[in-house]
């Protein structure tokens, strides 16, 4: 079906976000179109807002609107603990469980190099600035049990062991080829607290 030209770059702009596809494009496109103008002004003057003022957290790369994300300026924070992750979602996942009381680093991906994606686009670079000095005794890797996560958990531990700090890697409580974004809490807290040494 032909769409009239603004109607299909909206639709094709749609279908470049994560998770749509086609037809869930047209489908938020056709929504769009049929709400009130002030509720669309709004949301494009959010995202406009969103992408203005949110940076990434100087020290733990985290989104945040500040120099530091709220849980790297909490004193209250364990910072003789660093969780890993790969993706800032993934730290709304962790503090679900309300168990964790460390810090954060989140990389920005995983390795995978049929996407181009090695050591030098992860921030690697900036965590090992953070494990520099006596603070941090231990690192806990909580990369995806995929291929991807699997190998940027294991070139971690590799930069990571000579440094002598503990590294850790969560329990496979979480299924293989699972997501941390989509665990359920019980699945979570277990994985923290049954993680292994690598």
């Amino acid at each position: 079906m032909q769409f009239a030209r603004p109607l299909a770059e909206l639709i094709a702009e749609l279908e470049r976000l994560p998770g749509i596809g086609p037809k869930s494009a047209q489908r938020l496109a056709f929504h769009l179109l049929k709400v009130p103008a002030a509720q669309t002004e709004r949301l494009a003057d959010v995202l406009l807002r969103a992408r203005e003022k949110l940076r990434f957290c100087d020290l733990c790369q985290n989104v945040s609107e500040f120099e530091r994300c709220e849980i790297c300026a909490n004193p209250r924070r364990e910072p003789h603990t660093i969780c890993v992750v790969a993706e800032a979602r993934d730290i709304a996942a962790i503090e679900r469980i309300n168990e964790y009381r460390g810090l954060y680093h989140v990389l920005h991906g995983l390795l995978n190099p049929m996407e181009g994606l090695g050591p030098d686009q992860l921030r690697v670079r900036e965590l090992l600035r953070r494990l520099e000095g006596d603070t941090v005794r231990e690192v806990i890797v909580a990369t995806n049990p995929t291929v991807e996560g699997d190998a940027t958990a294991l070139y971690l531990a590799k930069v990571l062991k000579p440094l002598g700090i503990r590294i850790t890697r969560l329990a496979h409580g979480m299924p293989i080829g699972g997501e941390l974004d989509y665990a359920d809490s019980a699945t979570l807290l277990s994985a923290i607290e049954y993680r292994r040494e690598m």
